[in-house]
């Protein structure tokens, strides 16, 4: 395969809400350029991109894959990448190696949830953005619609440079409003253009169009607005490069027009990736100081010291880990050792390769700017940088989310807990956004991420590559139990089986503390009721009550117990007498000191369009949430609020139904608050019969 320089490369990601055509637009894509021989269609599971027998069930990306497309000498990089919520880390890794952002809007929805989202994206990274309004084939799609939408979020800087011929069905092809010409695409899908001249009809749309086109991309240059004032238009060569200079710099963000899946208008959306959009020598990746974390500038020619960002891992049941990177600076070679700056240790690279969907073909060396793939590094993985031992700079590190929905999972076989574990670990290093851990309070493997989706989907990728099956189980709320009253307490531990026998005595005081504070043991012994040397046992026999606590079996937090007075025997004292006076003690007060339960409450983030703003906060308030803000961002609403975690293990659903896949939540902790009264009761009986099934199963 011919290798490409940074000049004549083009790195795109494809990004957009779930459903706008991306993928089907990067099978066009690859058609037209003649990379494959047939059009690959979603519904039929045959596109390039999307090759994962979960995507290909389902009819969604829910992975960024790479593809390339060969067009008229320049090499396109085609990322396509998930416009589900659950999955926008993903998008976000792609996004951060991408040089520009190719946004898919469906030309029927407009805008959506995720369109905003990737936008906003796209903005934090500076990265140029190229808007393709798809499916204008489409009942009720409309260009003006979709127009007025787009700059409600991103502005005025989006102008078409295109207009669409014919509306609906009868849409057939677009004018050029650069070239001032239109291309026609037959009926039949082979994606070949014929111009022609422009249509009567559409003669005052377009001079219109063209002379909004004229004054943006003068605007964006004060030398070319010289011009403009002084001759009153542009000529044909200032506009060409007054638009790509608009465009490279994000004065611009330029829309065409199309239809994948009819391949209506693709062709020209491939010239216009080559004409106007920048290469990677005009957008190096962001590099910041090794020792000084600031910004730094670094060399990308061919002949700089060879360095590169991995991006993304690939769990592979038989190849094992395969990376994915962007080389930034010079040339990566094949048979060469390079040093993992992050891991600090050194890589020996095998056989290098670039990747046509799941289809890699190897290479012997990639350059500046270019997207490959290497396997079997032992240590690195996602987000690393391989550069020369010595290296003085990195690459920024990508923003992962953290997980927002936790489920227990168990094996269906028993003795497979060993083997899920090895394989969930497989797919962390593939997914930064999914955590596996034991649950310490509540014993529970739970497997977390970013949704219900994106975990079900984990299961799958278990059970497809790695022949792990598991159940799947809502995860028990790690409720706390505190003290509402202070009171005094004894504790005696007596006890005399022939020879020395054993004595601890130990009195308490047990106050409330606030919120967050946990637990404090003061020593309040005057006059040596209690030895030294006992206090400690005394101590340690109420921490291990307090972690069982008293009314559930979670741990007793934020209370105070102060030691002031006991007694003991010379000879039958002991350190394990004394730690059972002081369990003993911590019963003898939870019967006075008002006990209760704290359950978690969460800092939730909701995204919606804002039609929907009032039924979700009706809903918030019937899970007992308190509302805490709102905002306003284009067509959508952020709700702030703080909900109890039990409230929330089955909200995304709920989200999912109520506004029909466009709303996005995000949860952390916040802190423990009390469990209101009149659910006291239900909450005690629903944990002790959780607990009593689990030693149910244990004695079985």
């Amino acid at each position: 395969m011919k290798v490409y320089t940074g000049a004549n490369i083009r790195n795109v990601a494809l990004v957009g809400h779930s459903g706008s055509g991306k993928t089907q637009l990067a099978a066009a894509m690859l058609f037209d350029a003649g990379s494959v021989t047939r059009l690959g269609l979603v519904d039929d599971g045959t596109t390039v991109t999307d090759f994962d027998e979960e995507e290909i069930e389902r009819k969604h990306t829910l992975a960024s894959s790479l593809a390339f497309a060969e067009w008229d000498k320049v090499k396109i990089n085609l990322i396509d990448t998930p416009g589900i919520a659950n999955f926008m880390s993903d998008t976000r890794a792609a996004m951060r190696v991408a040089d520009t952002a190719v946004l898919v809007v469906d030309a029927v929805a407009g805008v959506e949830v995720q369109t905003e989202k990737v936008w906003s994206i796209a903005e934090e990274l500076e990265l140029p953005l190229l808007v393709v309004l798809n499916r204008l084939d489409r009942e009720r799609a409309s260009l003006d619609r979709s127009l007025t939408s787009l700059r409600e979020v991103c502005g005025r800087e989006v102008i078409p440079i295109q207009l669409p011929i014919g509306e609906e069905q009868s849409f057939t092809g677009v004018v050029d409003l650069v070239s001032m010409k239109a291309i026609n695409f037959s009926a039949n899908g082979n994606g070949n253009p014929s111009e022609s001249e422009i249509p009567e009809n559409m003669t005052d749309a377009v001079n219109s169009a063209r002379e909004l086109l004229i004054e943006m991309v003068a605007e964006a240059d004060d030398a070319l607005m010289e011009r403009f004032f002084e001759a009153g238009t542009l000529t044909q060569s200032e506009l060409e490069q007054g638009l790509r200079t608009a465009v490279v710099n994000r004065r611009m963000f330029p829309l065409v027009c199309s239809s994948a899946a009819a391949n209506i208008g693709v062709h020209p959306v491939l010239d216009t990736i080559k004409a106007y959009l920048p290469s990677p020598n005009e957008h190096p990746l962001p590099a910041i100081g090794f020792e000084s974390g600031e910004p730094v500038t670094y060399d990308v020619g061919d002949d700089a010291p060879a360095t590169a960002f991995v991006w993304k891992t690939i769990a592979d049941p038989f190849a094992g880990r395969i990376n994915l990177f962007r080389v930034a600076s010079g040339t990566l070679a094949s048979d060469t050792s390079v040093y993992n700056i992050n891991r600090e240790t050194t890589e020996r690279l095998g056989s290098l390769a670039v990747l046509q969907g799941k289809t890699q073909t190897t290479v012997d060396e990639i350059k500046c700017g270019d997207l490959g793939a290497v396997a079997k590094l032992k240590e690195t993985q996602t987000a690393d940088t391989l550069a020369p031992k010595g290296s003085l700079h990195s690459f920024a590190a990508i923003k992962f989310s953290e997980p927002v929905l936790s489920y227990a999972i168990e094996p269906k076989n028993r003795g497979d807990e060993e083997k899920i574990g090895g394989a969930v670990h497989r797919l962390e290093e593939e997914d930064p956004t999914i955590r596996y851990a034991r649950d310490q309070q509540t014993g529970q493997l739970l497997l977390s991420g970013q949704g219900q989706l994106h975990i079900e989907v984990t299961v799958a990728k278990l059970k497809r590559r790695f022949g792990v099956e598991v159940n799947l189980n809502l995860p028990r709320i790690p409720y706390r139990e505190t003290v509402t009253a202070a009171t005094e307490a004894h504790g005696r531990h007596k006890k005399q089986s022939g020879g020395h026998g054993q004595f601890g005595d130990c009195r308490i005081r047990v106050r409330p503390l606030a919120r967050g504070e946990d637990f404090k043991f003061v020593d309040d012994i005057h006059g040596g009721s209690i030895p030294r040397g006992f206090i400690p046992a005394v101590e340690k026999g109420i921490q291990e009550a307090r972690v069982k606590g008293y009314l559930t079996g979670y741990p007793m937090v934020d209370f105070e117990v102060s030691l002031y007075d006991g007694q003991f025997h010379a000879v039958d004292s002991n350190e394990m007498s004394f730690k059972m006076a002081g369990r003993l003690a911590f019963r003898d007060a939870m019967a006075r000191a008002k006990p209760t339960i704290l359950e978690p409450v969460m800092d939730v983030e909701i995204r919606a369009p804002s039609d929907f703003a009032g039924d979700l906060m009706g809903d918030l308030n019937s899970r007992r949430g308190r509302i805490g803000g709102m905002e306003t961002r284009g067509t959508s609403t952020i709700i702030k609020a703080q909900v109890p975690m039990a409230e929330m293990l089955t909200y995304e659903q709920q989200l999912t139904s109520s506004t029909s896949a466009r709303g996005s939540y995000h949860m952390e902790f916040s802190h423990y608050e009390e469990v209101p009264a009149h659910l006291q009761t239900k909450v005690i009986a629903k944990i002790k019969a959780e607990r009593g099934e689990e030693q149910d199963e244990e004695s079985d």
